[in-house]
């Protein structure tokens, strides 16, 4: 049985990870409610209401990104819970800083790069990091997840335009209005499915560090609802700057093109949940609406907004990284002065 700090500090990070969690939602409002929101099809209120509840539900319908997060980056045995307080530390930061200017950042990429700077800093040195997991599950997908949604969000607008040439406007926006509901309502369950397992694999991650539990085993129940509702509750609160960035100055959209965004960003974003990427559902949205944008005309898409938000996405793990490493070295430095005094 752990000892009475150990245990403290294990509280201090699920405080932290559903800290991270709420502001994650918060930050992630946009995502599926930018295109419903934009576009008028839903109110706000009753678009964040609904993405809500379903991000709660995705939250607990599977943990494969939970176990990605929990055991396939790091080897759990090298590190203590000051590794965990830091990632979270550097992580929160970032989402605060990139709400602030109105950036759709990786909630996502920050975490995982909290944390690879973090334990390298503790460790000293490379062999912490489990670098074919990194690869295999962050650095492939952080590369291809965008493209992917970005010609998906092409393609499936194309034919859209072609399949509906012939209809007229009133009678595209008439029904569309009604299938981007749907689509936003997938959006934000299989947005629950991904991001609410970052935090849950943190606290597992944790525990397994702690000795709770053994190495690869499934996230407890109560993590997995403390999680999904700290998500909802952050998703009900709402980030309006994002929601402006992705949802208008990005490109102005109609019903059909929201619809066409949010089919195959969720269509991504479900089958990378499937295979336990932590990809980033912030970036995969936004390239998918790119995508449904340059279908139209290439000057469709405001390219320098565009610019900005990927310039956000190439620094994120590298600065949170940086971060994070930082972190622990100032937490090493505080428990070396209060040994030596």
């Amino acid at each position: 049985m752990p000892d009475a700090s150990t245990l403290v500090l294990l509280g201090a990070v699920v405080v932290l990870a559903l800290a991270f969690d709420f502001i994650n939602g918060y930050h992630d409002t946009a995502i599926a409610n930018a295109t419903t929101v934009s576009t008028r099809v839903m109110t706000p209120r009753q678009a964040i209401i609904m993405a809500a509840i379903l991000n709660f539900t995705g939250a607990l319908i599977s943990h494969n990104v939970a176990k990605t997060i929990s055991s396939g980056l790091i080897h759990t045995t090298f590190v203590p819970h000051y590794v965990v307080i830091a990632t979270l530390i550097a992580a929160i930061t970032w989402n605060l800083i990139t709400w602030y200017y109105g950036i759709p950042s990786s909630s996502s990429h920050a975490l995982i790069g909290g944390l690879l700077g973090a334990s390298i800093a503790c460790t000293a040195g490379l062999d912490v990091v489990q670098w074919g997991g990194v690869v295999e599950k962050v650095l492939i997908p952080l590369v291809t997840s965008p493209v992917v949604g970005f010609l998906l969000g092409f393609v499936v607008m194309k034919l859209l335009f072609l399949l509906l040439s012939k209809a007229s406007p009133r009678f595209v926006n008439r029904w569309f209005s009604k299938l981007q509901i749907v689509s936003a309502a997938f959006m934000a369950f299989f947005h629950g499915t991904n991001d609410a397992q970052k935090s849950m694999g943190i606290i597992t991650f944790a525990m397994i560090g702690t000795g709770l539990l053994p190495l690869n085993a499934p996230v407890p129940v109560w993590v997995m609802l403390l999680c999904a509702t700290a998500m909802a509750f952050g998703t009900a609160a709402g980030g309006w700057r994002i929601i402006k960035t992705m949802g208008v100055s990005m490109i102005k959209l109609q019903p059909i093109h929201g619809f066409a965004a949010q089919t195959t960003a969720a269509a991504t974003i479900a089958a990378a949940s499937f295979i336990g990427a932590p990809v980033s559902t912030t970036h995969i949205t936004s390239t998918a609406i790119m995508g449904v944008g340059a279908s139209k005309r290439l000057s469709a898409v405001r390219w320098m907004v565009a610019t900005n938000i990927l310039w956000a996405w190439v620094v994120t793990i590298p600065v949170t990284a940086l971060m994070g490493g930082l972190v622990v070295l100032g937490i090493k430095g505080v428990l070396i002065l209060l040994h030596v005094g």
